[in-house]
């Protein structure tokens, strides 16, 4: 019961050690999230084609295959 009556009594240094990591943190600029999101977005389409070529690719393959069989 004693654990129970003790967690508000950590709550509230937590937060405030919370509060200085977070005022140590170097935050990126607008433009580097802008460019860095552009670029996993462009990512993310590319891998997605490639997968998906890939894939009518290998499925054409193992069709051929098992017709052969």
């Amino acid at each position: 019961m004693s654990q129970k009556k003790r967690w508000y009594k950590r709550f509230f240094p937590f937060l405030r050690e919370v509060r200085a990591e977070l005022k140590k943190v170097t935050w990126p600029s607008r433009n580097e999230v802008y460019t860095t999101t552009i670029v996993v977005i462009i990512a993310t389409f590319f891998f997605g084609f490639y997968l998906f070529f890939m894939d009518i690719v290998f499925s054409w393959a193992i069709s051929q295959i098992k017709s052969i069989f």
